[in-house]
């Protein structure tokens, strides 16, 4: 196996930026957020650093996933419920059968995430995009910190 790097860059952290999005959601699934946050990190002039995405929210979480296919976003979510049914005898049923199952799924897919930033631009890959997961059945408003700091 060979691995390669490339040269190093240096610099110093001169700039930051933070914001807020509110993410609305039409209830269990995927929403594609990577254009609104390379919006941000365009807006943040920062060049060279890293953005980090922090969901405030125990039943919905983030990832970082292939945007080309949707039927991808389908097979996760039906994955998401395999691993943590409804129907599993869950203690915690407070907001509805959904509930736990929901923060099984947001502490298993996690709720924050850090991506490079490279010229300016989010260093994604071609096919990568930057989701939240709604968990719960229902639409929900999601509040997803973005926090970007570099030079």
């Amino acid at each position: 196996m060979t691995i390669r790097q490339s040269a190093i860059a240096r610099g110093t952290v001169d700039r930051w930026a933070a914001t807020t999005l509110e993410v609305a959601t039409r209830g269990r699934g995927l929403v594609e957020m990577t254009e609104a946050v390379a919006a941000f990190v365009a807006a943040s002039g920062v060049g060279e650093g890293v953005v980090t995405v922090f969901c405030r929210h125990t039943s919905a979480s983030l990832t970082i996933q292939e945007n080309a296919d949707p039927d991808v976003q389908t097979d996760l979510v039906a994955a998401l419920d395999r691993l943590a049914p409804e129907d599993a005898g869950w203690v915690h049923r407070c907001e509805g059968p959904d509930d736990m199952p929901a923060h099984v799924k947001a502490m298993l897919s996690g709720v924050s995430l850090a991506v490079p930033i490279r010229g300016g631009r989010l260093a994604l890959g071609t096919w990568q995009g930057i989701y939240l997961i709604e968990h719960r059945a229902r639409p929900h408003r999601r509040e997803v910190v973005l926090h970007a700091i570099g030079a």
